[in-house]
């Protein structure tokens, strides 16, 4: 049996953050802003893959109200989202990601990300595929105000 999912997560650009995206910290001279480290690719990951299990998504597992998650690595949190998918039975058949964000250029990046992803959710790098692009200068994205990332996951029966 397989089941698929789709996430979509979008933060705000902001001074004095760090950068992470996909568990990698970014040199820019803007982070993204939210309870956790804001990373937005992780987090579109955690909601398609709790998305194809029919099980909610990241805001009723990991609440923004919850000290617990304040500034915590999302790459932990994807650690649970994990653990969840397992307990359900199932593992990643695959992933394909795409960040929308003007700058900073992600593609030297773009591996390691690959590499951390799989790692946490224990299958080849083979099995996740992240794209980078810009809008052109169109919408949030391009204005540099945000960036956002859409995933679908596809997982099969352990």
């Amino acid at each position: 049996m397989v089941r698929i999912g789709i996430g979509y997560d979008v933060h705000k650009m902001a001074e004095g953050r760090k950068l992470i995206i996909g568990g990698v910290e970014i040199p820019h001279e803007k982070g993204l802003l939210g309870h956790s480290d804001a990373d937005v690719l992780v987090h579109a990951i955690m909601d398609s893959i709790l998305g194809a299990l029919a099980s909610g998504d990241i805001g009723k597992h990991f609440p923004d109200t919850d000290e617990a998650y304040k500034d915590i690595n999302s790459m932990k949190l994807l650690e649970k989202t994990y653990d969840l998918m397992l307990e359900s039975g199932y593992v990643v058949g695959n992933i394909d990601c795409v960040v929308a964000a003007q700058r900073p250029k992600l593609a030297p990046y773009i591996n390691i990300m690959r590499e951390k992803i799989a790692r946490v959710l224990n299958t080849s790098i083979n099995n996740i595929n992240v794209k980078a692009t810009t809008t052109e200068k169109l919408g949030f994205e391009g204005r540099e105000e945000g960036i956002s990332s859409q995933v679908v996951c596809l997982l099969v029966k352990n």
